[in-house]
């Protein structure tokens, strides 16, 4: 038995969340495109970086800070207003923040949903076949889960 707990002993050592933790790409493949809701999806982290994003979907680092600002402004405007928001080079006509978590936005029929959690932002965007609410569900629901285990 000693034995045995030595060589489970360096388990103890690590969370055992670690055990359990997808890919990022993992999580823009099967809980964003997957859906078949959202066309194009990023997740970055709130200092710019980025750490998943779908085929020819890549959100600079200045614009994921901007997304950050816009949405934690904390003045009940948002700068986003007066910018629109932008990814991936691509300007989207400003609509709302929620809550000072999501932003929404548009461009023609097509448009993107961005939330941002304690330590990520996650995009997705849509086009004329997806309903905009289709796309916020999808993004709104993997930002919950984020939020639920830390991020």
């Amino acid at each position: 038995i000693a034995s045995g707990v030595e060589s489970y002993s360096f388990l103890l050592h690590f969370p055992f969340s670690v055990l359990l933790i997808m890919s990022w790409q993992a999580y823009v493949d099967s809980n964003l495109l997957g859906t078949g809701k959202v066309v194009q999806a990023a997740i970055c982290g709130i200092d710019g970086s980025l750490w998943a994003a779908s085929k020819d979907f890549q959100p600079t680092s200045a614009e994921i800070k901007a997304i950050v600002s816009g949405v934690k402004g904390g003045d009940g405007t948002s700068s986003l207003a007066a910018t629109g928001i932008k990814a991936n080079g691509v300007k989207y006509m400003f609509l709302r923040t929620v809550d000072g978590r999501s932003a929404y936005g548009k461009l023609g029929n097509s448009g993107i949903c961005t939330v941002v959690t304690t330590q990520a932002v996650l995009l997705g965007t849509y086009d004329d076949n997806i309903q905009p609410g289709e796309c916020t569900v999808a993004v709104e629901n993997l930002a919950d889960y984020l939020l639920s285990v830390g991020y």
